[in-house]
């Protein structure tokens, strides 16, 4: 049975993609794919695996339970288990406390593998960084967070670390195991291909664009509203674009950041991983990026083509 691990990241269309999952899960499972989402895999099943463990006793109770559930998934015909949890690489809340992405996903990975006796592949989809922390933020503040200081801003804005980093970590925590990245704006919107490429399967249930859009952040009113009751107000920005809080100088280091980590994957990723392209590149997508633009409102649902 092969064991793929899709491990997010957070605010790249996860929840989506587990809906489209659960949506069709008879199909699948006439195909012989199995999957475990969230709510599998955070109620016990995983406990003391990817977060450090609190007692002694958890990784040896844990490494248990995966093996029971891994044979039970055998013996009912699984021949490809997708199992997707974004919270297995960390946490956003980490990550902004921390300004940085995914701090210390390596060790965590490194435990998963062990748990799973080495995955037959580790999928991670990636996003534009100045979007993808926008999100993140966002997400957070209706969650309790308050918003970052200007500072906080600034340093994540210059921060050595990208994707091109978390990538090689998951790399040294997983020898051995095929470490595929995708791009969130090629697969956002379209959960049934990146199934495909998770599962080199060349048919799966179709999912029309934008029919699966789930956990989207807050829009400006709605942030306005949660720091309304905080006694806080939402800095002002230009009506036409959705809210974030980088400015153009930050938010351009952003995009040269990830438009560097492209490139390093493109090239080859010095053999640690590999860049799965759109497999239907000639498709119409969904640009709602600039929709949101032209009304004047923020938009985080299916993808949207890379800002060049």
């Amino acid at each position: 049975m092969d064991v793929i691990l899709h491990i997010g990241a957070h605010r790249t269309a996860t929840t989506s993609f587990q809906s489209y999952l659960r949506a069709n899960r008879a199909e699948l499972g006439a195909q012989g794919i199995g999957f475990w989402a969230p709510w599998r895999t955070r109620g016990g099943l995983l406990n003391g695996i990817a977060d450090q463990p609190c007692a002694a006793h958890e990784p040896q109770r844990a490494l248990g339970r995966v093996a029971i559930n891994l044979e039970g998934a055998r013996r009912n015909g699984v021949a490809v288990l997708v199992v997707t949890d974004e919270n297995m690489a960390g946490t956003p809340r980490r990550c902004l406390r921390r300004r940085a992405v995914y701090p210390g996903v390596g060790e965590r990975l490194a435990r998963l593998s062990a748990a799973f006796g080495g995955p037959t592949r580790v999928t991670l989809q990636i996003r534009a960084l100045d979007a993808w922390w926008a999100s993140c933020i966002a997400w957070l503040v209706p969650r309790g967070e308050d918003l970052p200081d200007p500072a906080t801003i600034e340093a994540i804005s210059r921060a050595a670390r990208s994707w091109r980093d978390v990538i090689t970590d998951i790399a040294c925590a997983c020898p051995g195991t095929d470490i595929q990245i995708t791009a969130y704006e090629a697969f956002g919107d379209r959960p049934d291909l990146l199934l495909r490429v998770l599962t080199d399967r060349r048919t799966v249930p179709v999912a029309r664009p934008g029919s699966f859009v789930e956990n989207r952040r807050p829009d400006m009113a709605g942030l306005r509203a949660v720091l309304a009751d905080r006694g806080a107000a939402l800095p002002d920005a230009p009506h036409t674009t959705r809210w974030s809080p980088f400015n153009t100088p930050q938010a351009t280091r952003l995009r040269e950041i990830y438009a560097d980590d492209l490139y390093w994957l493109r090239a080859g990723a010095d053999g640690l991983a590999t860049l799965t392209e759109d497999p239907e590149p000639a498709r119409p997508r969904l640009n709602l990026a600039a929709a949101a633009m032209k009304r004047g409102t923020p938009d985080d649902g299916p993808a949207r083509k890379l800002a060049r």
